[in-house]
């Protein structure tokens, strides 16, 4: 029998208001301890506003944290690495002297800073930019930095909004890499994205917040498991008029190069696809078939439609 997952981090019940506006509506999430967590939601759904409260910038109304399995002390906010959308780097200081400064602030000494940052630098490979201001710097350059100021003092817990926004697809996957590295180390990271091919590369679970209030939460494939249409793509070579099976139904016949069609079939009664299989394999000569799982995508999309419509 395998052992329930140790939540890393809890909110309980979190409710956050400006004015007459709820930012956050009793919103609970659950992120396990190792996981890559996907926080997903519209622009203006509260995602950043529940990160600011986890991260200490402010509180909440009311609701409760629980880091390791105890209450959210001013003091864990050392075992935090957070990297805003908004950038906060000073734009006269040098490169190095920033690094070194922040890295302290986190509380490590200077020589410890030093031995850290000195394997960010040869891993992004920015060298060459120690002793120039950040302003000199284009825009994908300052968020390497951002992200090196993260996570230079190895902090159990990474928070991250919207870590791609600057950087081209050879560096966000330079930083996609490194992700993997620190999730396989150990490390919990929570995610705030509109890429949701991110969250498909990346994540193991996932909520999703709209109009303040969470709508879904649990684990990347059981969520996908859950939205499955039963529906399947296949590619058959064969002439005669094809058919579908009992219960089910051909969405589109498409013809392709030598004698080839696909088959898009919607058959929610057959459990099995090898009864699928079997009944095509008697009209013809099967090329290629799979289940289409619905995206990340296509489920926030579906979701979003549904609970703007409430």
């Amino acid at each position: 029998m395998s052992l329930p997952e140790k939540n890393f981090l809890e909110t309980q019940h979190i409710v956050k208001q400006y004015a007459k506006q709820y930012a956050l509506s009793d919103v609970s999430i659950s992120v396990p301890e190792g996981a890559v967590y996907g926080l997903l939601g519209p622009n203006g759904a509260g995602k950043t506003s529940l990160i600011r409260i986890i991260t200490q910038i402010t509180g909440p109304d009311s609701g409760n944290i629980l880091f390791r399995g105890r209450p959210l002390q001013p003091h864990d906010v050392s075992q935090i690495g957070y990297m805003p959308e908004e950038r906060g780097l000073y734009k006269k200081m040098k490169v190095g002297e920033q690094l070194l400064y922040l890295a302290q602030l986190k509380g490590m000494s200077l020589h410890d800073a030093k031995v850290s940052l000195k394997t960010w630098v040869e891993t992004f490979e920015i060298g060459t930019w120690w002793n120039k201001r950040l302003e000199e710097l284009s825009k994908g350059m300052q968020q390497k930095i951002q992200f090196i100021s993260t996570i230079v003092h190895n902090p159990p817990l990474l928070i991250l909004d919207e870590p791609f926004s600057g950087f081209d697809p050879l560096n966000a996957q330079v930083i996609t890499q490194e992700l993997l590295k620190l999730r396989d180390s150990g490390t919990t990271i929570i995610l705030s994205t509109h890429r949701m091919e991110t969250v498909e590369e990346l994540c193991t679970h996932f909520s999703l917040i709209n109009k303040s209030r969470k709508i879904i939460e649990g684990e990347v494939e059981s969520i996908k498991d859950q939205f499955r249409t039963h529906t399947y793509k296949l590619n058959i070579k064969a002439s005669a008029t094809l058919v579908a099976p009992d219960g089910g139904k051909i969405i589109s016949d498409m013809a392709l190069k030598n004698n080839t069609r696909e088959l898009i079939l919607s058959i929610p009664t057959l459990e099995s696809g090898n009864s699928i299989l079997s009944h095509y394999m008697n009209q013809g000569e099967v090329i290629s078939f799979s289940e289409i799982i619905p995206s990340i995508s296509d489920i926030f999309i579906s979701l979003v439609k549904d609970s703007n419509l409430e």
